[in-house]
């Protein structure tokens, strides 16, 4: 593919190069995987030196825009960190299709922020000022007993605006540049983003439904990974979950490592399966919870614990930053955590999305369809061609989402969301699945 023909590189210096290439990626004239100009090439067009170009492409490389793929040359990401390129790549599905794609919790099933932030409102008394800006302490501590319910040591813990920023706060404290991090591959696609717009190196760990594997593991740790990032349970998007002894395994292993161990556990109380914790297992980590998913999307907050020392580094940085995750919220989550009726709601969603995607797994199997899902509301399913499968079940009014959005080195598969699935979905949808990729199947294709 050439540039030239799509879209006109212009700038004399580098940051007018990589300003202009980056307009080119925001507008979709420079779609996903894009190739652009050789160095020299675009160096003798604009008239500037090589390393003019060579820097703006680093540039662009380190704010995760491009990448570099040897003999391939320089071409855009995938799955650039811009919201036009974002967009491109998951379009809003067609009037009349069915979207399994989002990765959302269902609505019906949240619970109602209303009558509660009625009683807060009544109870909450003159504005909070920014000296008294912090962790409330009844927040804390009811925290720390659900965290220390489920095994995570949780003296020292902060509050961050959710998973991802508290995530973003941990890389960028104790990494730099062009630091290897180890992902799991698939793995959630906004860290992917995260990881590249931070200009470090990611690692594949591939995933099997007990989490990242150790071979996987030990071989990100002989590519010297400074960090190592973990989906506790409900990983998106395969649905694994750390089992007791693949835990066990990933401790020994991880046990003195010069490491930044990273868990997130995303689901929290809408898991169906026990938290088997790595946290201490390093002497840097830490161990993100996000209310997300249980009590609403619009709830950005997250609980992180860890060691003294990075609970402190990340408490210090957002001094100077964001400052603190309003203490209105803190006691709004707080509130609902301590509602009875809130918490057998919450109960009920995790029993339903079980019963879904439990459903969908055990039709797809019975269609010859291997699936992955063992906890969460995500299936993925392995497949031979994502933009042929993708567009046969569109064209059944299905919209799913491609596994490239969340992979950079695994299998190509499809993720479907099961939240927005009733009972009667089910059959149908596994129907579609099937007709997508039987083609494959017959011909002897396996996960």
């Amino acid at each position: 593919m050439t540039v030239a023909a799509h879209y006109q590189i212009v700038g004399a210096t580098s940051a007018q190069i990589s300003a202009s290439v980056e307009t080119g990626v925001r507008t979709g004239a420079l779609p996903p995987g894009a190739a652009l100009p050789a160095v020299r090439a675009l160096a003798a067009e604009l008239a500037v030196s090589p390393a003019t170009v060579a820097k703006a492409y680093q540039e662009l490389r380190l704010r995760g825009l491009v990448a570099t793929a040897g003999r391939h040359g320089t071409r855009v990401r995938p799955r650039p960190p811009v919201a036009a390129a974002r967009s491109a790549l998951r379009p809003a599905p067609a009037p009349g299709v069915r979207d399994l794609s989002r990765g959302e919790p269902d609505p019906r099933l949240l619970p109602p922020l209303g009558p509660h932030l009625a009683t807060l409102a009544a109870e909450i008394g003159p504005p909070a000022g920014y000296a008294a800006a912090a962790v409330l302490p009844g927040f804390a501590a009811a925290a720390r007993e659900r965290l220390a319910a489920d095994g995570v040591p949780a003296a020292e813990l902060t509050v961050t605006s959710g998973a991802l920023d508290g995530i973003e706060r941990l890389l960028t404290a104790h990494l730099r540049p062009g630091d290897p991090v180890a992902l799991e591959d698939p793995g959630w696609a906004n860290l992917l983003d995260l990881v590249a717009a931070l200009g470090l190196r990611p690692v594949a760990v591939p995933v099997d439904e007990r989490g990242p594997t150790e071979s996987g593991v030990r071989d990100a740790l002989s590519l010297g990974a400074r960090a190592l990032i973990v989906t506790a349970r409900a990983q998106n998007p395969t649905g694994a979950a750390v089992s007791a002894d693949r835990a066990a395994a990933l401790r020994s292993l991880l046990a003195g490592r010069d490491l930044l161990l990273i868990e997130d556990d995303h689901a929290a109380e809408l898991a169906r399966v026990p938290l088997h914790p790595l946290a201490g297992a390093t002497a840097t980590w830490a161990f993100v919870r996000s209310v997300s998913k249980p009590y609403g999307p619009d709830l950005r907050l997250a609980v992180l614990a860890g060691d003294e020392a990075t609970v402190a580094r990340i408490a210090g940085r957002a001094r100077t930053g964001a400052g603190w995750v309003s203490t209105v919220l803190q006691r709004l989550v707080l509130a609902l955590w301590q509602d009875p009726a809130v918490t057998e709601l919450v109960g009920r969603a995790g029993e339903s999305y079980e019963r879904r995607r439990s459903a969908l797994l055990a039709a797809l199997a019975a269609r010859g369809l291997p699936a992955q899902g063992r906890s969460g509301i995500n299936v993925w399913l392995p497949v031979p061609d994502e933009t042929s499968a993708v567009t046969a079940l569109r064209d059944a009014g299905w919209a799913v989402a491609p596994g490239a959005l969340f992979r950079f080195g695994a299998p190509p598969g499809l993720r479907i969301t099961v939240s927005a699935l009733d009972d009667a979905d089910v059959p149908p949808l596994a129907d579609a699945l099937a007709r997508a990729v039987r083609p494959a199947v017959h011909g002897g294709f396996t996960a």
